[in-house]
């Protein structure tokens, strides 16, 4: 097991300096907040994240949660996560006070939780649904509901789940068929099966409360139709005690990576007793769950980044501590008297690990930032500043989630490929965060889906607008930047791959224009590549300015030595991450049409 996982000083620089919680905590709901007391919250998180969850990592690989007796069963650090999560307000960080919770700016939580996940990526997932499931009752409930399940949700001592997949409808949710029929009383009955339901069952929650999409009988087809309920798996009687609701695990899966986060499929209905309730009106419930998904999705983008994170840490102290081979003199000779050197004097491997460097913090200042659009939308009061952020969240939005998963993954592989062989045994905990990464491109909608909604829809919303407004973000740090002559150069190049990216999509919205939606957006995961390393150079050129102006300033915040090594991280980016842009740019000007199936079939 590596030592650390986490580089808690770059987080809080992340969080402080760059993307400037202060300023969100002016906000009348953070009233109560200071950084003093955050930075107290945070510590605490820590400090539990090393003693309860760190130590438990390999652990809970080795022993994978299973199915017995109709039951999910899980590593007992499961229970700790939920009690301890609940009374530290992990669960309820962001809910208001009304409803039990902390009212913790989003940028505060997001931090909190990236440790978390950076320490043991098996474990937050349990609080993590319940929060998501707990959101949409508190958001679109009425009070009965919130009343009856919300508290003990928070407190840790009931699960919840949003149960959208279903065996026959993967992504394509039109094609649910879990039904809801109406009875006399105020619930519904519901039948039908579900799958890949992470955290559905385990023994250390007394109920689970799963949010479910369901299709009320007689209700019209596709998306229309689909409706929200709760479905608990034990509900009240008449005396308000708990009983059995019907619901049935039926199976787990058992998966290539994150084996103690259990994923369940579950029955509703066998015996026609499962008892569900509407959240709010009918044929709204993929709305509803939509329109909380930014939440999960900035969740996945920051597990994916916390993932890459522990992995650089764990291949970095790797090689600080492994000599093997002599370093290369400026002749190219090396001397055989020479004691080996260790392998991070090597170059090639110094740039596998700076590559782990700028994807892993590069993702975590991505995925802040997110975090930060999303308190800034949730908690000014000018109008035109509430639309500039709420368009800014919705454009970043796939990438947040995309970039940290797949350039998360390519670095974990080059952490991999830096233990060498003992980077694929299991002695070493490299290889569990390859598996365990190997998810988060699939979670919460497909590389390919989130591909599509920034080049189909995200992109074109409102005539353009939200790309406007990113591009005045950009331009805003290209002029910041231009002002010091050592990374001018850099602002100059970003500039240029501005004015790419308006040609690439200016060439490709001819597509549309013509109603040519297919060929439009048949390359759109090679345009998410294309438009995330650019958007990325902005994030990293961001950080450059802040650490070149404290190191102007004289601030003590860091050591001069720690900003120095973050506008070298900039300048590794756009020498070896930035250029492969030219290549992606020149495939997306290709008018030749490879992937659309045609009468004749290639793949056979």
């Amino acid at each position: 097991m590596a030592d650390k996982y986490i580089d808690i000083e770059t987080l809080k620089y992340l969080l402080y300096d760059v993307h400037q919680l202060e300023e969100v905590l002016d906000a009348d709901r953070f009233v109560d907040h200071d950084k003093e007391s955050l930075e107290l919250f945070i510590d605490a998180v820590k400090d539990f994240s090393d003693r309860e969850l760190f130590p438990f990592i390999k652990e809970m690989d080795d022993h994978p949660a299973y199915y017995k007796d109709g039951e999910i069963i899980v590593h007992e650090q499961v229970g700790v996560m939920m009690k301890k999560g609940g009374e530290m307000g992990l669960i309820s960080g962001t809910f208001d006070y009304d409803a039990g919770g902390l009212q913790l700016p989003m940028m505060a939580y997001t931090a909190s939780a990236f440790i978390q996940d950076a320490a043991n990526n098996h474990l937050p997932g349990y609080a993590g649904l319940t929060i998501g499931s707990a959101e949409l009752i508190v958001h679109f409930g009425n009070k009965e509901l919130n009343d009856k399940y919300v508290p003990k949700m928070l407190s840790g001592e009931w699960g919840g789940t949003m149960c959208l997949t279903e065996p026959q409808a993967g992504s394509s949710l039109s094609d649910v068929v879990t039904k809801a029929i109406p009875t006399d009383s105020e619930y519904y009955k519901i039948s039908g099966q579900k799958i890949f339901i992470s955290g559905g069952d385990h023994q250390y929650a007394d109920n689970f409360v799963h949010l479910v999409l369901a299709r009320i009988e007689g209700a019209p087809a596709g998306t229309k139709g689909i409706s929200l309920f709760v479905v608990p798996k034990k509900r009240f009687d008449d005396k308000d005690d708990l009983v059995p609701n019907d619901v049935t695990t039926v199976a787990d899966f058992q998966k290539l990576g994150q084996k103690g986060y259990c994923t369940t499929h579950l029955g509703f209905g066998d015996t026609n007793d499962c008892h569900g309730w509407l959240v709010g009106e009918a044929h709204q419930g993929l709305k509803y769950m939509f329109m909380m998904m930014n939440g999960a999705r900035i969740a996945v983008g920051r597990g994916a980044a916390a993932i890459a994170t522990a992995a650089y840490q764990a291949s970095l102290q790797y090689a600080k501590e492994r000599p093997q081979g002599r370093k290369l003199t400026s002749t190219g000779k090396k001397n055989p008297e020479q004691g080996q050197t260790l392998i991070i004097n090597h170059p090639d491997v110094r740039r596998m690990l700076m590559q782990q460097k700028v994807v892993a913090e590069g993702s975590l200042s991505l995925v802040l930032l997110a975090s930060r659009y999303f308190d800034l939308k949730e908690t000014l009061q000018d109008k035109v500043e509430i639309e500039k952020y709420s368009l800014l969240l919705e454009l970043i939005i796939p990438m947040v989630k995309t970039y940290p998963s797949e350039m998360g993954a390519e670095a974990v592989s080059n952490g991999l490929q830096v233990l060498g062989g003992y980077g694929f045994c299991t002695d070493f905990i490299l290889q569990q965060y390859y598996r365990d990464i190997r998810i988060f491109p699939i979670y919460e909608g497909t590389t390919g889906i989130q591909s599509q909604d920034l080049l189909g829809r995200k992109l074109l919303m409102e005539n353009g607008k939200a790309l406007q407004l990113l591009t005045e973000e950009v331009m805003k740090t290209i002029q910041d930047a231009s002002k010091y002559d050592d990374i001018r150069s850099y602002a100059n190049r970003l500039g240029e791959k501005l004015q790419l990216t308006q040609k690439v999509i200016g060439s490709l919205v001819t597509y549309a224009k013509k109603g040519d939606f297919e060929r439009f957006l048949s390359d759109a995961t090679p345009f998410m590549e294309f438009f995330s390393t650019i958007t990325m150079s902005w994030i990293w050129l961001e950080i450059a300015v802040n650490a070149k102006k404290s190191i102007i300033s004289g601030s003590k915040n860091h050591s001069e030595d720690f900003y120095e090594s973050k506008i070298h991280a900039m300048r590794f980016y756009f020498k070896y991450e930035l250029p492969k842009t030219t290549g992606l740019a020149e495939i997306l000007f290709d008018n030749e049409v490879l992937t659309i199936a045609t009468e004749k079939e290639f793949l056979g």
